[in-house]
């Protein structure tokens, strides 16, 4: 054997190895990995959102992780936001060169682009209607957000309105997806500063990366566990709501998973959209028959759930 032959047999063994350690990181790592997918993810599952803990929380949607046995799901859950006027973007799946790449979500002063997904409770798929900052305290829309008026008292109520049919694609580009682009605000916007999920969001992802029964594979697309209260709290709120299938956004089931991966150490671009203050959303309106249960609501606290939305 030739030294170039040798040496040609160790790049080899080298690239052999960095694949296996490549394909034991998280599959949505919060840290700057984009994984690139083969198959589309499963819908996202209509759930109820558990009751806001208190004052300073954000709600930070549910969303299909990918792993070694394929997607599972992440539980929406109420985090502390990690300093006063910090909106989080929620990350999303989006479809470039035969592939579904993953964009990590992150905090920032805006709301940014995450392709057009609509994950409900405020995110419509543009922008953010469940609450803004003001005068160092966060205003809870208790339209679209279940807060209690016991425990927060910084709440408006303000409709919102979709014209368009409720989408639970959870994916942008490519067969079905989102046809959402970044607008050229969401470009001007996007070389603000971010700052990645808190430590307590890296370990909600991870809790539910090894849990068997999140597996798409597994809950066949309609997991049990759907929110949490708390991050790392699954067995709270689990059970996906069941009342509002007038609404078309019964649960469905699907089989989407794979265990082919490719990691790509670029960094996801995010894209920001205007300040989530209630004069300046930009935000894509609900549909008015996915929010029937607002007139309930609108004077007075939510219940202990509230459906997705």
């Amino acid at each position: 054997m030739t030294i170039n032959q040798k040496s040609r047999g160790l790049r080899l063994m080298r690239s052999a190895l960095l694949a296996l350690v490549t394909l034991a990181v998280p599959a949505t790592s919060f840290g700057g990995v984009i994984l690139s997918v083969a198959i589309a993810p499963p819908v996202l599952p209509v759930y109820a959102q558990p009751v806001c803990p208190g004052p300073g929380y954000i709600w930070t949607p549910g969303y299909w992780g990918y792993g070694a046995d394929g997607y599972y799901w992440v539980p929406g859950t109420w985090v502390v936001a990690p300093y006063v006027g910090a909106l989080w973007t929620p990350g999303y799946w989006g479809w470039s060169g035969g592939v579904y790449l993953w964009n990590a979500g992150y905090w920032g002063p805006h709301i940014g682009f995450y392709g057009g997904v609509n994950y409900g409770f405020g995110y419509t798929g543009v922008g953010y209607e469940g609450g803004y900052w003001h005068n160092g305290l966060f205003a809870y829309n208790r339209n679209v957000t279940n807060v209690s008026v016991t425990n927060v008292h910084n709440t408006y109520s303000k409709t919102v309105v979709n014209n368009t049919s409720v989408s639970r694609t959870s994916y942008n580009g490519g067969t079905g997806g989102t046809t959402a682009q970044p607008t050229h605000a969401d470009q001007e916007a996007a070389r603000e500063h971010h700052t990645s999920a808190t430590a307590a969001q890296t370990q909600h992802e991870h809790a539910a990366s090894t849990n068997r029964a999140q597996l798409a594979s597994v809950n066949h697309g309609n997991p049990t566990m759907t929110a949490s209260a708390h991050p790392n709290s699954l067995s709270s709120h689990g059970g996906a709501s069941t009342s509002h299938a007038a609404t078309g956004q019964h649960m469905a089931s699907s089989s989407s998973h794979g265990n082919s991966a490719v990691h790509s150490n670029a960094q996801g671009t995010h894209k920001n959209v205007a300040h989530a203050q209630p004069a300046s959303h930009t935000s894509a309106p609900h549909s008015t028959a996915a929010h029937a249960q607002n007139v309930s609501h609108a004077s007075g606290g939510h219940a202990a759930s509230r459906g997705r939305k």
